[in-house]
């Protein structure tokens, strides 16, 4: 279910480090926004706001509404700077959109079915490989996750990014670049002493060499 982020901004008129650490005195911080053919413009944002919304995995993939001077803007997050050792957000990147432009940005990975895929039944370790993958669409079609459904999945097998299944209007502009770009995305890696179910079962197999 798709949230409506809403950030309200302000012009940021001093710049610097020493501005910087003003504004985390006041619980603000700055950030900037570009794109859509208009110049960058500096802004600070609320603090305490952003924290809490950069915990929704949703937040990194979906369109946000910007206030700033009256109007409204509809942005993507681009980047976040966090502190190294404290819970403070830095700075944001946020890129403007045109709902007429094709907006290539990462969306995260839902697997499902892993307790019931025929690797993991038979004891095999499931291994994801990638958590998100880059998307090309238009911004009314950006979707706040993809789904990996691991449901026919066996033991030593793996899907690739050609394997999914993408809404109606998404690409990955990786397969464009040649085969060798199509990562796998997960797999089913076999355990130690693992049975793959033939001629006995390497287990079996295994100790029937050591005797």
């Amino acid at each position: 279910m798709s949230n409506n982020y809403v950030l309200e901004a302000e012009l940021r008129t001093e710049q610097g480090k020493g501005a910087s650490r003003r504004l985390r005195r006041e619980g603000k911080m700055p950030a900037i926004v570009y794109g859509a053919g208009k110049e960058p413009v500096a802004i600070t944002l609320v603090h305490h706001v952003i924290h809490n919304y950069l915990d929704d995995e949703a937040f990194y993939s979906q369109i946000l509404t910007l206030k700033l001077d009256g109007k409204e803007e509809k942005v993507v997050l681009r980047d976040v700077q966090r502190h190294p050792s404290k819970a403070l957000i830095l700075h944001l990147d946020l890129l403007r959109i045109d709902e007429n432009e094709l907006l290539r940005t990462h969306v995260p990975l839902h697997f499902i079915n892993e307790e019931t895929a025929p690797g993991a039944k038979l004891g095999g370790i499931v291994n994801h490989l990638l958590t998100d993958v880059e998307i090309s669409c238009l911004p009314g079609a950006l979707p706040e996750y993809i789904e990996v459904d691991l449901g026919a999945l066996g033991l030593g097998e793996a899907l690739h990014m050609s394997d999914l299944k993408l809404p109606p209007g998404v690409e990955l502009p990786a397969l464009a670049q040649g085969p060798e770009h199509d990562h796998a995305v997960v797999i089913i890696q076999k355990g130690r002493g693992v049975s793959t179910g033939e001629d006995g079962g390497e287990e079996g197999e295994a100790e029937g060499e050591e005797a």
